[in-house]
């Protein structure tokens, strides 16, 4: 498996610590609260009005487990109907590999810049800085990554990345660094949404007409006939994909699907679960290249980078079957409340809380299963049925695991053996509770522990715990019923 790479921000908090911080933000919450609830009541309400909503969610869930199972044969079908229709696919092993091979892609044009429609794969690989390094420029043209470009900020929404900005900051970012990437924002710009949008239009039209080459991420690409899918909501995609003479998709495997006729139940499964739309306002289907219609030349990335080791686990592969639409971050009260910086990975939320530690492994990631309460409302929302709670608990074993496997333990799994002793102990159990409800007697309140001394403080700091009783179970029953069947 390869290494974490960019999915994980390696020396970022731990998801305990930058949720502590992000609780303590009431502007972000607030943000939240206002964008995820909009979201939430809409997709309620478009997916209310079809009787089949539930057989469309199985059928898709149906689809990616057969897509799973049989990933190897779809992707060489995929290859083979790429390359007929005359695109060029490469085969990317990781990140590094992927960035690779899209520098010397963009080289070989003699170009020094590219537009971008928004992607997870490129964001995954972190495509944009590797570009940087190769001198070439990458401008995000999606709306709200170009919020997250130019304020030198990190997505926090798989659909709607500058979900944590309200009108006031994007108008002030536009208006500090829009002339350092190209056309300025207006001197009058105001934070009406309308304003806003104009301002970017303006800014990104000009470097849609001056590109020559595009790189995109793929929604889906249907191995039967090669043709790969973009949706979105704004026409910046559309630009990207016809436009410039050179397009380079870079896709991450799994996102194949057998026949383009599969199609037809994603493109009403994801609008509706990830905007609240009935259809999205742009969907862009292509197959290779066609003459003098679109781009010249087309490279189909195949991205890995942790999703073959994936698919080894039985359990957790599911989480593979994702189709990006964040309709788990919109439910999540966990999320609500942290935002997605919190979980330091391109991926946040319940489904970033399943799918990163699996593709960068357990050890770089330990803390994301617990990043949950495991209510449910996740599972319920996802469009495929994944059923992230059941990962989540998967995973968190497989934390405690890597835990126990080092070296040196961690003081929890020092306390976890401990406690496993004391369990297995009739004598040394009675023992520990005589000793507890004793020792928590001066900490205690009307029957409630308040607060603990030292590091126990973590404990009864978030959480109020009834005193243990002064005689236990085992205790009362030897004293009230010793003897009493002879009685």
């Amino acid at each position: 498996m390869s290494g974490p790479g960019n999915v994980v921000r390696l020396g970022a908090p731990a998801f305990p610590d930058a949720a502590r911080t992000a609780l303590a933000d009431t502007q972000l919450r607030a943000n939240l609260r206002g964008a995820t609830g909009a979201i939430r009541g809409r997709r309620l309400a478009v997916t209310a009005e079809l009787d089949d909503w539930e057989e469309l969610r199985e059928a898709g869930e149906s689809i990616k487990r057969r897509t799973l199972r049989h990933l190897d044969h779809y992707l060489t079908l995929l290859e083979e109907s790429v390359t007929r229709a005359g695109g060029t696919v490469h085969w990317a092993a990781d990140a590094a590999e992927a960035n690779r091979l899209v520098t010397d892609l963009v080289r070989a044009t003699g170009e020094r810049e590219v537009v971008k429609v928004k992607s997870m794969a490129t964001q995954e690989i972190g495509l944009n800085e590797a570009l940087a390094e190769a001198g070439i420029r990458a401008y995000e043209t999606d709306l709200a990554e170009l919020i997250v470009q130019l304020g030198e900020d990190r997505p926090s929404h798989i659909l709607v990345p500058a979900i944590h900005r309200n009108r006031g900051e994007i108008r002030r970012i536009f208006q500090r660094e829009m002339g350092k990437w190209g056309s300025p924002a207006p001197d009058d710009l105001t934070d009406d949404p309308r304003a806003l949008a104009e301002a970017a239009r303006l800014h990104l039209r000009e470097k849609f007409l001056r590109a020559k080459v595009a790189v995109s991420g793929a929604n889906f690409a249907a191995a039967d006939t090669g043709t790969v899918a973009v949706v979105e909501s704004e026409g910046n995609g559309r630009m990207c994909l016809t436009l410039p003479e050179t397009l380079i998709t870079v896709m991450g495997i799994e996102k194949v699907l057998p026949a383009f006729s599969d199609l037809e139940v994603f493109l009403q499964l994801l609008p509706r679960s990830s905007t609240g739309e009935r259809m999205n306002p742009y969907t862009s289907l292509w197959t290779g290249v066609t003459g003098d219609d679109g781009p010249r030349s087309f490279h189909l990335v195949l991205l890995d980078n942790g999703r073959s080791a994936t698919l080894r686990d039985t359990v957790g592969r599911q989480a593979l079957a994702c189709i990006r639409c964040s309709a788990c971050l919109n439910v999540c009260p966990v999320y609500e409340r942290t935002g997605g910086h919190a979980y330091g990975s391109v991926y946040p939320g319940p489904i970033g809380a399943v799918l990163t530690p699996q593709l960068v492994g357990i050890e770089h990631a330990d803390t994301l299963p617990f990043a949950s309460t495991l209510c449910g409302a996740c599972y319920d929302a996802c469009p495929v049925r994944i059923n992230i709670p059941d990962v989540l608990v998967h995973l968190r074993a497989e934390a405690v695991r890597a835990k126990a496997a080092r070296v040196l333990p961690t003081a929890e799994s020092l306390a976890m053996r401990l406690a496993g002793a004391v369990l297995r102990s009739p004598r040394l159990l009675s023992t520990a509770q005589r000793l507890g409800a004793a020792a928590a007697r001066p900490f205690s309140r009307r029957g409630l522990i308040r607060r603990l001394p030292g590091p126990l403080r973590r404990w009864s700091d978030t959480r109020d715990t009834p005193v243990p009783p002064a005689e236990s179970f085992r205790s009362w029953w030897r004293r009230t019923h010793e003897g009493a069947d002879d009685e």
